[in-house]
This record gives structure tokens, sequence and C-alpha cells, in this order.
């Protein structure tokens, strides 16, 4: 009767990474995913209907992780793919080799994000080993997740 291929032990609870949005509905400093990988709108323009009636939307974006950026033009009654983003802030305990120890508001911790690859990562190192108490902001959309800002602590 049962189906023995079901693994029920996972702990995804199924949620979309993406969801469907109209292009004409997206807007300037939005999110969407720009051959598929997420994306911040910096840009777009729409042109009018032509001779076989679709206009089209231009956009540009950012990707919210390498900061590539990338193009995309689309019917505007066509929908494209916008990201779920998580925004998280966490409490910086400790960093060991490009790794950071964080800590969210719960007292739960994480050791499993690595120092972003950019100024970003040798400013977090170089406040923290300053003796510093730092937060950082951890973005997470499709799968990926990297740390994008960082602020003092508040007393």
């Amino acid at each position: 009767m049962a189906d023995a291929d079901i693994d029920f032990n996972c702990g995804d609870a199924g949620a979309s990474a993406t969801y469907p949005m109209q292009c004409s509905a997206l807007r300037k400093n939005g999110y969407v995913v720009l051959k598929g990988r997420p994306c911040k709108i910096v840009d777009m323009s729409t042109s009018k209907t032509g001779k076989h009636g679709h206009a089209k939307v231009h956009l540009i974006g950012i990707d919210i992780f390498n900061g590539k950026k990338y193009e995309d033009i689309c019917p505007s009654t066509h929908n494209m793919e916008v990201p779920n983003i998580d925004r998280r802030d966490y409490q910086v305990i400790g960093v060991c080799d490009r790794f950071m120890s964080l800590m969210d508001d719960d007292g739960s911790v994480r050791e499993d994000l690595k120092l972003p690859e950019n100024d970003l990562g040798n400013e977090i190192e170089g406040k923290f080993d300053g003796g510093e108490d730092i937060m950082v902001s951890v973005i997470r959309a499709m799968g990926e997740e990297v740390a994008v800002a960082i602020k003092p602590m508040t007393k």
C-alpha cells in the first residue's frame, strides 16, 4: 500500500524559492529572477505596443550575491519569477578560518556562513578583531545566503 520511495525524514516545508508576478507589476528596487539568478532591479523601461500587440519591458538587474549585471526583455503581460527574500540580523560572536559564528535574537548559534570575499568581509573581520560588537545582515534567496551589511550593536 505505502510507497517505499517517499522520504519523510527531510525538514523541508516545501515552500517555493520563487513566486510569479506579471512583468508590468515589477518595480525598480524590487527583486526578480534574471537568467536563473536573484537580482535587484536597478533600471526598467517599457516600450510601446508594436504592430503585433505586446508592450515589452526591458529589465536591468544586479545579482544580489555576486554583483553581476543581468538584462532581460519580456512582454509586459507575461509572468516573471520573483525570489522569496529573507533578511535577518545576527550578532557576530566569532570569526575563525573565514567562517563567522553568528547568534540570532533567540540565542541560537550558527557557524556555517563564510565571510564575504570582498571589502565587507575584511571590514567584519577587522572590526571583530578590534573588539567591536557588531551585527551583520544576512540575505537569503533561492538556497544561497551571504552577509550584505554591517552595523554596530545597539546597547
